[in-house]
């Protein structure tokens, strides 16, 4: 690993890890983009040894949404210069939301990511996932927060969980807007009720500011993205990309 003397950037490898709900991705970046990514439901250290090796890295930056196993969270410590994204940590953009402490680092990370790709525009950030988020960061790279709502498998869960005989299905497919049975009933509601809740948030936000730019990521995204193409520009690994980011503002500022 080396710093560029003129802007201090990382220029070699570094090691970018975002623990989810369901499942952990861990990601080399290079230059700005993933160079290699697996993607496991419990992340060991035997998965880093084989992701990092033969490469130089120094640095590593981690998200999670859940408890890190203590073997993992040692390995980390002790291989490289390691920060554990908090409501602490440094960021380049000004963060406006009340409570910082609990605004999930998810939605940090994709606000970071959206600012420094789209950098001087409004962004509505929409982050498909086990909830549906919607987060605001304006052109001045001012996060102002947004709104949360249960993702597509969340609303199947809930029919069943809370009714007494509506059956639990999953699948993601095309399907009419009047359902003929109860399973397509369901499938309308939730599937179709998603997409038109996305676009309604994505017209009041057009209403509200010019010049948005609407950003889609998240584990359902190329469900909703098939049907919102038009209106968003769908990126893969956005909450990576925004701790890569995270991670290249904080060497800077050493």
């Amino acid at each position: 690993m080396s710093i560029n003397s003129k802007d201090n950037r990382i220029t070699g490898p570094r090691l970018i890890i975002d623990f989810g709900n369901t499942l952990t991705k861990a990601a080399i970046f290079e230059n700005g983009k993933v160079i290699a990514l697996i993607k496991v439901p419990n992340l060991t250290t035997d998965n880093l040894d084989v992701l990092s090796s033969g490469m130089a890295i120094s640095n590593a930056i981690t998200s999670s949404v859940i408890d890190i196993p203590e073997d993992v969270a040692a390995y980390l410590d002790s291989q490289f210069d390691h920060i554990s994204l908090d409501h602490t940590t440094p960021v380049p953009i000004t963060n406006l939301y009340k409570t910082p402490e609990t605004l999930g680092k998810d939605r940090l990370s994709m606000v970071v990511a959206a600012a420094s790709i789209f950098s001087g525009k409004n962004c509505l950030v929409i982050g498909a996932g086990t909830c549906i988020t919607y987060d605001f960061i304006d052109f001045k790279g001012q996060y102002h927060g947004g709104s949360i709502s249960p993702g597509i498998k969340m609303r199947f869960r809930a029919l069943h969980t809370f009714t007494g005989k509506l059956p639990l299905i999953s699948p993601l497919e095309d399907v009419e807007i009047i359902g003929s049975t109860t399973e397509t009933s369901i499938l309308s509601g939730v599937l179709i009720g998603s997409v038109a809740e996305i676009e309604a948030i994505i017209d009041k936000y057009q209403w509200l500011y010019d010049d948005l730019q609407v950003i889609l990521s998240g584990g359902d995204m190329n469900y909703f993205k098939e049907r919102l193409k038009n209106r968003i520009f769908a990126a893969e690994n956005l909450v990576l990309t925004g701790l890569n980011v995270i991670l290249d503002f904080n060497v800077r500022k050493q």
